[in-house]
């Protein structure tokens, strides 16, 4: 008998296949697939729409949306921690941030629906901003991002997490 033939005609996991008269295999080699009981394994397949589509689809790339921008995560994290506040207390709260850029981030999260804006009447016109619940619904993302970076910061200093 070929080494490469089997009395049955088969090989466990293997395509039988003749090539002249001698029997040859070929065994298929597959990779593991990404949702064989990885973290997010519940996100399908068709939400995994490359980089640069219209409109994001995939979860991940939705909450990116919205925190996208160097700044936006602490501007949210400001608002996590108060769930108002004016220009001013903000620009007083992230003095590293220029006007411009301030003002961007919160039309930003305006538009995502995250933050409100209040405009009370009157001169000069009063501006507040409040947190949303889908602004709340963030909170975990935002603590998370806080304790990655607690933990990558001790890490760093050589203490032990």
């Amino acid at each position: 008998m070929d080494t490469h033939e089997d009395p049955e005609g088969e090989r466990a996991g293997c395509s039988l296949g003749t090539l002249g008269r001698a029997v040859v295999t070929h065994q298929t080699v597959g990779h593991a697939r990404p949702d064989a009981g990885g973290p997010l394994a519940d996100c399908p397949d068709g939400a995994l729409v490359p980089p640069g589509a219209d409109e994001p689809h995939c979860p991940v790339d939705v909450t990116l949306a919205t925190l996208a921008g160097r700044w936006t995560p602490l501007v949210l994290r400001e608002f996590l921690r108060r769930s108002q506040a004016t220009y001013s207390e903000l620009s007083a709260a992230l003095p590293a941030l220029s006007d411009k850029v301030l003002s961007d981030r919160l039309a930003q999260l305006t538009g995502a629906g995250v933050i409100a804006r209040h405009r009370t009447p009157g001169w000069p016109p009063r501006v507040r901003y409040t947190l949303t619940e889908r602004g709340r619904a963030l909170e975990p993302v935002v603590r998370s991002m806080w304790e990655w970076g607690t933990a990558g910061r001790e890490a760093a200093a050589g203490d032990p997490a």
